[in-house]
């Protein structure tokens, strides 16, 4: 049977990592397969004429979408068919999301797509992983976009970073330090939101671990005065769930952070929180489940979990982005954490490096701060940098994705001196108070705390997006173009850097076009709904 390799998908080992044998033959698995979009340029076309705002474009229903975008019966077919072939078992498909789900055992696996799954172990832990490229049939050939699932390695971090202090980096601040603490309710004061509660739209959250207790929101939503508390309704994705921990320094951290600042600014809003594995297909799978539920129908999804860019395949760049470009025609904002590990990312190679998936041009990507206020109004903003132990504001240039038409003209400067003009795309777009000594009030596995990183920053700008969408009565999805258009509805950061790139007027690639002015950006992004 002839072969093809799948185009983007060779995996390298971690850094760090050495396979130690054979994987488990008998393992079972399940693995995601992504098929083509037969009209993908005509997507691709609708959504550049909806981030121009051109006359009689409009965002297209869930239903409409999978009519007109989703994958082709005869494709559906086709991995059907294959999967027959070999023995896999079909768990799910979705015409939609153009996703089927195949299980079976690693045995089944290797020979269905001619990969050789080997057991690696690295610094952090030991996963399932493969050297190479995946190997298609014919009939598959130009059909499969994506094979995600066959590499378990974790992909992704949680971008939320807690106070330094002695014996514990995670919770209450060094007496001498300068600091102080924000609730949610207290930046929407500060950044001037403008009213409302973000009654009858849903917010998606993406979580790859950890989960959230309803007793702790209960007690924080009343100590804000908000008595009613959000409602949240936790959606399994690939076997993931809500499970706490009962470790505050671990992913619990994440969920409660996201639901509780989504849940402070926008409390008439349903919070729909995805959970999924820590893998590429979970991850994908999750963002792809939450964009097209007909159930919860989010209008704008939070996530606050992220990797180098350079960590990534180039399929799950591209299918990650694909999905995210159905969520604009759908009129889905998606804001995203830039990452907490300044210019480099984490990578340590003494190169700049983006986090993905807040690189896409079709995310809005959200950097942070440190934010100085007193007697209710803010005093002084800068670009959030502690260094490398206490963390840092991600962003830089993408070396994978080219530059949006609304960054066209734009340059980033480095922090040694000088400019250069951006050719590819630049993150990230907006930012928000992000620093752990300016950090947020919060309650984690019973124990109040204040953290930052740009994990707040996300749920941060969803709110906003959550109180507008409901006073518009309509979603403003890809609010990008927008923005760029008219940066005056900002609050330009001009000082500080997160180490190869420096704040300047205008976009930076440490804040990019700055902080909300929630009552200007509200007015730039449409008029309220007329009764």
């Amino acid at each position: 049977m002839a072969r093809n390799p799948l185009k983007g998908s060779e995996r390298q080992p971690m850094r760090g990592a050495k396979a130690v044998g054979k994987a488990d033959p008998s393992e079972r698995l399940e693995v995601s397969v992504l098929l083509r979009r037969p009209n993908d340029n005509a997507l691709k076309d609708r959504v550049r004429r909806m981030a121009r705002r051109e006359p009689g474009e409009s965002h297209i229903g869930r239903e409409e979408f999978e009519r007109q975008f989703g994958a082709s019966a005869a494709d559906v077919a086709a991995v059907k068919a294959f999967a027959a072939t070999h023995g896999l078992t079909v768990v799910q498909e979705h015409v939609g999301r153009r996703t089927v789900v195949l299980a079976g055992t690693v045995a089944q696996f290797n020979a269905a797509f001619g990969v050789d799954l080997e057991q690696f172990e690295h610094p952090g832990g030991t996963y399932r992983g493969r050297v190479g490229s995946i190997q298609l049939p014919d009939e598959l050939h130009g059909v499969v976009e994506a094979v995600l699932g066959l590499d378990n390695r974790p992909v992704a971090k949680s971008h939320f970073r807690g106070r330094q202090s002695p014996g514990n980096v995670h919770w209450h601040a060094d007496p001498a330090a300068v600091s102080t603490s924000f609730s949610p309710l207290d930046l929407t004061k500060l950044y001037g939101f403008p009213a409302g509660t973000g009654q009858g739209e849903c917010v998606g959250i993406i979580e790859l671990g950890g989960g959230s207790r309803t007793a702790d929101l209960r007690t924080y939503f009343s100590a804000l005065g908000i008595h009613t508390a959000p409602k949240v309704t936790a959606v399994s994705v690939d076997h993931g769930r809500n499970h706490p921990t009962g470790d505050p320094n671990g992913p619990d951290g994440e969920v409660m952070l996201d639901i509780e600042v989504v849940g402070a600014i926008a409390p008439g809003a349903h919070i729909a929180v995805y959970f999924a594995p820590n893998t590429d297909a979970g991850f994908l799978d999750a963002i792809t489940t939450a964009t097209h539920d007909a159930r919860n129908k989010p209008s704008i999804i939070s996530i606050s979990w992220g990797g180098p860019e350079s960590s990534w395949t180039q399929q799950s760049l591209n299918a990650f982005d694909s999905a995210f470009q159905a969520a604009a025609a759908m009129g889905i904002t998606v804001c995203v954490a830039s990452g907490d590990n300044g210019s480099g990312d984490g990578v340590n190679d003494g190169a700049d490096h983006v986090d993905f998936p807040a690189s896409s041009p079709h995310v809005l990507a959200c950097g942070g701060t440190s934010l100085q206020a007193s007697a209710g109004a803010i005093t002084g903003e800068t670009v959030w940098n502690n260094g490398a132990q206490g963390g840092a504001t991600g962003g830089g240039v993408s070396s994978f994705f080219g530059l949006p038409a609304w960054q066209d003209g734009l340059s980033a400067k480095r922090t040694g001196g000088g400019t250069a003009p951006l050719t590819m795309r630049g993150v990230p777009d907006v930012s928000g108070n992000a620093d752990p000594q300016t950090g947020y009030d919060v309650r984690i596995d019973g124990t109040n705390a204040v953290i930052g990183g740009t994990s707040a920053v996300a749920p941060l700008w969803s709110g906003l997006i959550a109180r507008i969408n409901a006073t518009r009565g309509s979603p403003v999805g890809l609010v990008n173009p927008t923005l760029y258009a008219r940066a005056a509805a900002l609050r330009d950061i001009t000082q500080g850097n997160n180490g190869s790139f420096a704040a300047a007027t205008g976009w930076d690639a440490c804040t990019g076009l700055g902080s909300p002015d929630g009552g200007k950006i509200a007015a730039l992004l449409g008029p309220a709904k007329t009764s």
